[in-house]
Order: C-alpha cells, then sequence, then structure tokens
C-alpha cells in the first residue's frame, strides 16, 4: 500500500518509530525521512538508538510500532535480513567483515558472486565485463595497487573500504554504514569521508559516526539520536550549536 503522506523522492520513510528491550524504550517515536541520493550523518551518545535504528531498517530487528517504508511502497518490517538486502539495502558494520585469508581481489570477486545462485557462485567464472568491474572497483576504493595482497595484510582502514566496495558491487540503493572511521589514521579518515561523499552521488548513504571531525568532513546534514528519538537536525555547525545537544552529548 502507498501512503499518500511518503514523498515520491522519499527512499527511506521511519515514522513513529518504537521498539522496547525488556522495558527499555531503545526507539521511542523516531521519524526520519532519506531521499534519493541524501548522504546523512547520524550521531548520539552511546545508547541513544543508532545501532537499533539500522537493525529496524535492515530487518534485523522488528519494531513494536511505526512505519518503515523504502521507496514509499515496501513496508519493511514485512520483510526478512536476506530479503532486505536483495532489496537494495546495503549495512557495514563496525568491524570489516572481509575474509582476511584470501587477497583484496578474491574478496571483491567473492562479493560479486554473491549475486547469484550457490550453484551459480559455485561455478563463477569471470568474464571480461566482470573482471573490468573488479579493477574499476578495487581502483575507486583506493586499493588498485593492492589488489594481490591478502586482506589480513592491509590496514584495518583498507579493509574498510574493501568492505564498502564489496557492499557496492551488490548495488544496493542506500547504504547504512556504521563508524567507518574508527581505528583510522588521519589520512584514512579524510580518503574515507572523500569515498562516502562520492558514493552518495549514486546512492543514499546513512553513517553512524561518533568522530566530529569526520562528520564534518562528509559535510552533509546531521541527525542527532537521544533516548531513541530525533533531538535536532540541520547542519554540523547548527547541531553543534543546538543547547539541547550540548548539554546531552557534546558537552560545554
Amino acid at each position: 500500500m502507498i501512503d499518500k503522506h511518503i514523498p515520491n523522492d522519499t527512499i527511506l520513510y521511519l515514522n513513529g518509530v518504537s521498539v522496547s528491550f525488556d522495558g527499555f524504550k531503545a526507539i521511542n517515536g523516531l521519524s526520519l525521512i532519506l531521499k534519493e541520493g541524501d548522504l546523512r550523518a547520524v550521531i548520539g551518545p552511546n545508547g541513544a538508538g543508532k545501532s537499533t535504528m539500522m537493525d529496524i531498517i535492515t530487518g534485523k530487528t522488528r519494531p513494536d510500532e511505526g512505519d518503515v517504508y523504502f521507496k514509499g511502497t515496501i513496508d519493511l518490517t514485512q520483510h526478512d535480513e536476506a530479503d532486505i538486502a536483495n532489496l537494495g539495502i546495503g549495512r557495514k558494520f563496525q568491524k570489516p567483515s572481509v575474509i582476511e585469508t584470501l587477497s583484496v581481489w578474491e574478496n571483491l570477486e567473492l562479493a560479486l558472486a554473491g549475486n547469484r545462485s550457490p550453484w551459480q557462485s559455485l561455478v563463477f567464472k569471470l568474464n571480461g565485463t566482470d573482471r573490468k568491474r573488479l579493477e574499476d572497483m578495487a581502483n575507486y576504493i583506493n586499493l588498485g595497487d593492492q589488489q594481490e595482497t591478502i586482506a589480513g595484510d592491509i590496514s584495518h582502514g583498507q579493509k574498510q573500504w574493501l568492505e564498502i566496495g564489496m557492499l557496492l558491487l551488490q548495488e544496493p540503493e542506500v547504504l547504512l554504514v556504521d563508524e567507518p572511521a574508527a581505528g583510522m589514521t588521519d589520512e584514512e579518515t579524510f580518503k574515507t569521508a572523500d569515498l562516502l561523499r562520492d558514493v552518495a552521488k549514486s546512492r543514499s548513504v546513512i553513517v553512524v559516526e561518533h568522530d566530529m571531525e569526520f562528520v564534518k568532513a562528509l559535510d552533509c546534514p546531521v541527525t542527532v539520536l537521544h533516548e531513541g528519538s530525533v533531538l535536532s537536525e540541520g547542519t554540523l555547525d547548527a547541531v553543534q550549536s543546538d543547547e539541547q545537544v550540548i548539554e546531552v552529548y557534546l558537552g560545554r
């Protein structure tokens, strides 16, 4: 059923979403709209509901109440995690899930094969178009010169880029990224911000992050969560000067 209140260019629509665990309201009347091509940073103190919000969007957690729609018509509360991934919502967790015993190239190759059935994946052979896609992706994620390197031997930041590349090969329309800057060098942090800004030119991206320098480098609208609902939204400068945000999160 199409909700007449959802604007046409909205790709993710959360309205009045709540969920409780053992009496604790982790998400409390949360409403959020993400439009096609948006890059959005989500910040907030520990326990604000950031990870639970992503769990709800990806089908890991079902809300007790509220609307969660993808592309205006798809009710995500009626789908499981595998369905939602196939619909076009990709999630990158804080800890990279690359296979460290395989090379960068082999990890990308597996991600590409992952679009196929189990049998097709077993007999999957790269054609020229596939090879070009993998080479282009390796270059795009700053790993063009590391294609033969074992993934366990690249830096933490490079593993994050590799996983972003693996997700992009699945061609998601929405990418959810959890604290990508954690453990990165300054140079990797800024390169990651550049990468995600570029990714957002062709799909919608939500980045959950604590590092304010990284959020500043993303140069995008910011949503502040507190106690499971939206406390403030706007530019980074605007939310940083919001008295409520200063009080509950940033400090004086």
